[in-house]
């Protein structure tokens, strides 16, 4: 596991500089910003993200959250059990249930919005109303096309998931500490670079997100409740005393003169 402790010291290395973590928010309202502009100004050629179909959108995308869990819950439970109690593990873990809750909310509104504000038509084009679905749910399933205010919900899970995970992930032990051993030491090392390549990909299909679909008004509201319920938590009240808490602070290592 030489290789992969190797990995761990530079991806350590680089979420541990106060800079990194400080500007990787901004750069979801950054990346949303540029990419509707060059959607609205047709700047960008269709490829194989375009299509909703592609391989990364069906199998992480659309069930990211889920990925997100199924990697950060053993992380946050090996990486604070190493020197700290159960009780501040199950604390920590708790976090996670709380992110779990904001994103079903969430959702749950964007679909509730969607199917308040829209109508069923029976073509893409428009121009035919058919009254009897009230449903986004109902209108497809019969096969035809639902026009509403769809807040892109892949722009605010994406951006919340990585958010989260770049958090959770602040407290990695430093592999010059020599904790921890063993079997432990090589799962958490897999988990920690697994994290950082599924945060990398949510930055990537947040981007794609961004330059091929929905409106910017979508986009816009997606992203801005991804920062906001990040922020509420995070830096507001996971702060107070009655709360999961915040992850354990990262070791910064001065340089030697």
């Amino acid at each position: 596991m030489a290789a992969a402790d190797a990995v761990v010291g530079v991806l350590g290395a680089f979420w541990r500089r106060p800079d990194a973590r400080r500007l990787f928010p901004l750069l979801f309202p950054a990346i949303c910003v540029v990419g509707s502009l060059l959607k609205e100004l047709d700047l960008v050629p269709q490829s194989y993200f375009s299509s909703s179909g592609n391989v990364l959108n069906v199998f992480f995308v659309k069930v990211s959250w889920g990925w997100t869990i199924f990697l950060l819950a053993p992380f946050v439970a090996l990486s604070n059990s190493i020197s700290r109690p159960w009780a501040f593990v199950l604390r920590r873990l708790s976090s996670l249930l709380v992110a779990t809750g904001i994103w079903y909310v969430c959702t749950e509104t964007f679909f509730f919005i969607e199917d308040l504000t829209g109508c069923c038509y029976e073509t893409g084009n428009v121009q035919v109303v058919l009254g009897e679905f009230q449903t986004k749910a109902a209108c497809k399933k019969a096969g035809f096309y639902w026009e509403g205010f769809d807040i892109s919900g892949h722009s605010f899970i994406l951006s919340y998931s990585a958010l989260v995970i770049v958090e959770e992930m602040a407290g990695m032990v430093d592999p010059r500490s020599g904790q921890p051993k063993g079997l432990r030491k090589d799962v958490l090392s897999v988990l920690y670079v697994s994290l950082n390549c599924i945060v990398a990909l949510w930055v990537l299909m947040f981007a794609s997100t961004s330059v091929y679909f929905h409106t910017p008004v979508h986009k816009i509201l997606g992203t801005g409740t991804g920062l906001f319920t990040w922020l509420v938590t995070y830096h507001y009240w996971y702060l107070m005393e009655m709360s999961p808490g915040l992850p354990p602070k990262p070791k910064v290592y001065k340089q030697r003169a």
